[in-house]
């Protein structure tokens, strides 16, 4: 058994444990910005995998090194950089003599060189390894929101020309869909498109149907067609009553006037259906005129552009 009162060589209150690691602190000091620095790399690197899907080897690897580094870092600051304690100052009266108060300030301001200018760099490290790893906790959160929808609420694959096709890509004709009966239709470049799916309505045998000014072509041979995309919350309108001529969102039960362009008569839907124009080819084909003239989906997105 060692004496109770001799001093322990490596006990962390060892003061000549210290003494020995103040005679070269610049070696701590380096070894302490690798640390920083390899956990700033691990940290990229986790970014960068969970960036491009990694699989979870890569991600709990990377992950765990950085903190690992970080970590270690930070107890090598810690325990061999900072003053160590405990420190005992015996007074006996309130007043500091005037050399007490010059070696105070003398100490104080070689602290503050030895703690923030002397180990800028290591700061500096240390910091960017905090930030990069801030900036990579945002991944998970960013990713889970998908990508980026950028225009694609401002435009459907409908030009002009295309052809009304169903999700089997058969085209339609004027003799395909029975009076008072409905299709949903597709442009051939987008079968089963979310945005570009479309209710084809075969309203009645009259000529042609005119659901507005300046829509008095869009209608040929008693067909309209409208987005399929409610502008309340996106639900698709999948409900049509033959007798009331209304499409139905069975979503929040809004109701639109098929003979009125599509206009909401009832529910929270804000706006009208987007119409899209309609021709019949030579060869008896349905064809679009163009694309849609404004934003289909949700009223926020007739706040800008044109399609």
């Amino acid at each position: 058994m060692s004496d109770p009162g001799s001093i322990d060589p490596t006990s962390v209150d060892d003061p000549a444990h210290y003494e020995v690691l103040a005679k070269n602190p610049h070696r701590v000091e380096v070894l302490t910005s690798i640390s920083f620095l390899l956990a700033l790399g691990f940290f990229a690197g986790f970014g960068a995998a969970f960036w491009v899907n990694a699989s979870n080897y890569w991600l709990g690897g990377t992950l765990g090194l950085a903190f690992c580094f970080f970590g270690a870092g930070f107890v090598s600051w810690g325990k061999y950089l900072m003053p160590k304690g405990p420190f005992e100052e015996h007074r006996t009266l309130m007043v500091s003599a005037p050399e007490d108060k010059e070696a105070f300030v003398a100490d104080f301001a070689s602290r503050g060189k030895v703690a923030v200018k002397r180990r800028g760099f290591m700061i500096g490290v240390m910091g960017a390894a905090g930030a990069v790893f801030s900036v990579v906790a945002l991944f998970p959160l960013l990713r889970s929101l998908g990508p980026l929808p950028k225009n694609s609420f401002y435009t459907t694959k409908w030009r002009k020309g295309s052809y009304l096709t169903t999700s089997d890509g058969r085209r339609m004709k004027v003799s395909d869909v029975p009076v008072g009966t409905f299709v949903t239709v597709f442009p051939e470049t987008d079968l089963g498109g979310a945005l570009s799916q479309t209710i084809l309505i075969h309203v009645d045998a009259q000529e042609r149907i005119v659901t507005g000014k300046g829509r008095e072509t869009w209608g040929p041979s008693g067909y309209v067609a409208y987005s399929k995309v409610c502008t309340h919350a996106g639900c698709p309108v999948g409900l049509y009553e033959t007798l009331t001529q209304l499409l139905l969102c069975p979503c929040h039960q809004s109701m639109f006037d098929v003979r009125k362009g599509a206009l909401p008569i009832f529910g929270p839907a804000p706006r009208p259906l987007p119409q899209l124009p309609l021709y019949v080819d030579s060869n008896g084909y349905l064809r679009a005129q163009t694309g849609y003239d404004q934003p289909i989906g949700p009223g926020f997105w007739e706040r800008g552009g044109t399609l």
